[in-house]
């Protein structure tokens, strides 16, 4: 896709008449296009490139080495090439996730709270590489929800709070070269969380559906309306062309659930090219305990950790992680942790 909207992101965000504006332009395009970039810092860039090449090194270590990585308390660490299922069919990436490093003394794991644990770093110098990446698009992602809560004519800080202390998780993905078996990298589906910062490489492969009048968005927070592949053969979907020192932004289905479909969780998928692809997709979250409730004060919510162990448990029935949160009850915690939320 060329000539995507790009936007240079202010040093700070203080609700002045040039914040609004922008944040007009951030939620216009989102509702025309469905994605916009950001252009990079050159902090940022540097940050992202070391991250990739962490990536490359780690996932270049042999298949018995990388499955070590494997936590059964938390979906931190590695997930093997077809693990991953989209609408019944297997996935073709190699996937390193980072969800938030929690100590094993921390008090959340030791009274068994889900999805709850400390990454299996593979090193020091990797933990290192995406912890300073994550510190910088963390930063990104409280200043976009500030922008575009001015852009919805909401108060500065409205997304924003909801977002401070979040779940914030990261996917580190790598795709094989196309084969004469399949060219399928990620099957057509909406992401689960609020904010998906992306950045990639030169290769290509990311697809994306922009809005299109009329067509029906499920509701992928309820179990009988997964977006899981809707619209996969289905036109228009959108190649997102690489391009150096930007990242990419697109809504998930919690701004479509916060805003009642004033921002649309945008479908994506990735076609496998002609040569390897290394990528990474920030999610920027609500913290796990929170329940999130729509913007005009609906009655309905959304408890953000059973929502991420729904999706992570849906996604990975047969992970360590998925056997020991059934094996142990964890998820009659998880049901306390929403009780207190709604009473608070």
């Amino acid at each position: 896709m060329n000539n995507l909207r790009t936007f240079l992101l202010p040093d700070s965000v203080t609700g002045n008449t040039v914040d609004r504006v922008l944040g007009r332009q951030l939620v216009k395009a989102w509702q025309e296009d469905g994605i916009f970039q950001i252009s990079a810092t050159h902090e940022q860039d540097r940050k992202t490139q070391q991250a990739l090449t962490a990536s490359r090194r780690f996932f270049s270590r042999s298949l018995e080495e990388k499955e070590k990585f494997v936590s059964d308390l938390t979906y931190s660490g590695y997930i093997a090439s077809g693990e991953e299922v989209t609408a019944g069919e297997a996935d073709y990436s190699e996937i390193f996730t980072v969800c938030p490093d929690v100590p094993v003394d921390d008090p959340r794991v030791r009274q068994g709270w889900p999805c709850h644990g400390p990454v299996p770093w593979p090193d020091v110098a990797y933990r290192d590489a995406m912890s300073g990446y994550l510190s910088e698009v963390g930063a990104i992602g409280q200043k976009l929800l500030a922008l575009v809560a001015l852009g919805l004519g909401l108060e500065i800080d409205r997304l924003a709070r909801i977002t401070r202390d979040g779940w914030h998780h990261m996917r580190v993905l790598r795709f094989p070269s196309r084969s004469s078996q399949t060219e399928r990298g990620i099957g057509a589906h909406t992401d689960y969380g609020m904010l998906v910062i992306a950045a990639q490489d030169h290769v290509g492969g990311l697809y994306i559906r922009p809005p299109v009048p009329g067509e029906k968005r499920n509701r992928n927070w309820l179990p009988d309306e997964s977006t899981a592949g809707m619209y996969e053969n289905e036109e228009p979907w959108i190649f997102v062309e690489p391009e150096p020192r930007v990242f990419t932004v697109f809504p998930g289905d919690i701004l479509q659930f916060l805003t009642g479909g004033e921002l649309l969780s945008t479908p994506h998928k990735v076609r496998l090219g002609s040569a390897e692809r290394y990528t990474m997709a920030y999610f920027h979250e609500p913290a796990f305990g929170t329940t999130v409730r729509p913007l005009d004060g609906g009655d309905e919510t959304i408890h953000y950790g059973t929502h991420f162990t729904s999706m992570f448990t849906r996604c990975y029935p047969e992970r360590v992680t998925t056997e020991r949160i059934h094996r142990e009850g964890r998820l009659r915690t998880l049901e306390r942790l929403r009780q207190a939320s709604l009473v608070g």
